[in-house]
């Protein structure tokens, strides 16, 4: 499966909701990831520029596309980005075949 990192930032109105009713956030997103064919590895509320981020496997980009449009149409998130991740066997895969392709690239000039 692929891995993604997803960052966000709450809005106002999300965090007055959260501090009235709190709830467990991992545990509200979990069905959204879950519908949209996806798996969440874990979620983090962060400091900084963003206020959570959480690792997703999924193989369905459509399917997680979706569901991030999902998210933000609430209008409680803003600021969401997502990145492709790779482990460290993908990487040593990626440079194994970057040696391979390197050999037959004829550079300009």
């Amino acid at each position: 499966m692929s891995m993604y990192i997803i960052t966000g930032c709450y809005t106002a109105n999300a965090v007055k909701g959260m501090i009235a009713e709190p709830s467990d956030r991992a545990e509200a997103v979990r069905p959204l990831v879950e519908t949209s064919g996806g798996k969440m590895v874990s979620f983090l509320v962060t400091t900084g520029d963003t206020d959570f981020s959480m690792v997703v496997e999924s193989d369905d980009q459509e399917g997680l596309m979706a569901a991030l449009m999902a998210a933000a149409a609430t209008g409680t998130v803003s600021n969401l980005k997502t990145v492709q991740a790779f482990s460290s066997a993908d990487f040593m895969a990626a440079q194994k075949r970057a040696g391979q392709i390197a050999a037959s690239f004829k550079p300009a000039g």
